[in-house]
């Protein structure tokens, strides 16, 4: 199965090593400064489960002259626009297109461009960042990759996918319910990055403050408001368990926004709380929370522009 991963950056990258170590078919999509990066350098990886350098398949979009089997999308959601334009010659009638983006907007997108047939769901879970040097570094032990039809069927295209990915070391998972688990993952980063970027601070941190927790908690349940009633509703458990894990007693937890906001990085602000804040106004729901979180980080990332005279 021949494998198109759109972006080498710290998801991609990461994702792409350890496919490749498993003897997958595997070539990058990256942008040319990035792709003539890799061919110097190769492509870095430091992890708790080893470390690795490979020298691997890399093209830019003037070079794709034929479909893949599946694309999988590793761009951060304000380059998704030119992602999709990108990869157009790699996208046959048979090609599953996944996506690790975060948030639920880049489902619409795509199916905008291409025939719902082509999309399949798909979520990541990782902690991972890219040095100024081009160098990734896996930050804990964390990692799942979870696919599955949208209608949750065992069909023969993911069934041939999950025997591709299933000897990487990546945690893959075919999932019967992916629909469902893309909401839950929107759930907790949402809740997180509000969280952490307006407190700027790890969960552990915001917890140990003074009515910290029932900040943590009151962030939660806003988001929880908004996804039971535009999007799939979460399992009992996953909300019990997120409950825990966003007011765990000295947890170094954090958003990947508040490390890219702390490295004075763009950050993914209009997927993951942008959005479902417009989703929650348009049901009548009141976020204040995450409406101030939304304009904190609307604040940083004008700052950021080019040409602006903020301090």
């Amino acid at each position: 199965m021949r494998l198109l991963i759109v972006g080498a950056g710290s998801t991609g990258g990461w994702l792409g090593v350890r496919l490749v170590e498993a003897g997958a078919d595997v070539t990058f999509l990256t942008r040319p400064a990035r792709a003539a990066q890799l061919r110097r350098d190769g492509l870095r990886l430091s992890s708790p489960f080893g470390d690795a350098t490979l020298q691997p398949k890399v093209v830019v979009a003037s070079e794709i002259d034929a479909p893949y089997d599946a694309v999988i999308l590793t761009v951060k959601g304000f380059q998704l626009d030119a992602a999709i334009d990108d990869i157009a010659a790699a996208v046959g009638p048979e090609t599953m297109i996944l996506t690790v983006l975060n948030g639920m907007r880049h489902v619409d997108a795509l199916a905008r461009r291409f025939p719902t047939s082509n999309l399949v769901g798909c979520l990541l879970k990782v902690s991972t960042l890219i040095e100024d040097d081009g160098r990734i570094v896996q930050l804990s032990t964390l990692q799942e990759l979870v696919y599955g039809e949208l209608d949750g069927t065992p069909s023969p295209r993911i069934l041939a996918f999950d025997a591709a990915v299933k000897p990487a070391a990546i945690g893959a998972r075919l999932s019967d319910a992916i629909r469902r688990e893309m909401w839950e993952k929107w759930v907790l980063l949402a809740s997180l990055g509000a969280i952490t970027c307006l407190m700027r601070g790890s969960i552990g941190e915001i917890e140990a403050c003074a009515g910290g927790a029932e900040f943590e908690l009151a962030v939660l349940e806003e988001v929880l408001a908004v996804v039971r009633a535009v999007g799939v509703p979460p399992s009992e458990a996953f909300v019990a368990a997120a409950r825990v894990q966003l007011t765990a007693k000295g947890s170094p937890f954090a958003s990947s926004m508040f490390r890219d906001l702390e490295r004075g990085r763009p950050v993914e602000v209009d997927a993951i709380i942008g959005d479902l804040l417009a989703r929650g106004t348009g049901a009548g729901i009141a976020t204040p929370l995450l409406s101030a979180a939304n304009v904190h980080l609307q604040v940083y990332r004008a700052r950021l522009a080019p040409g602006s005279t903020a301090p």
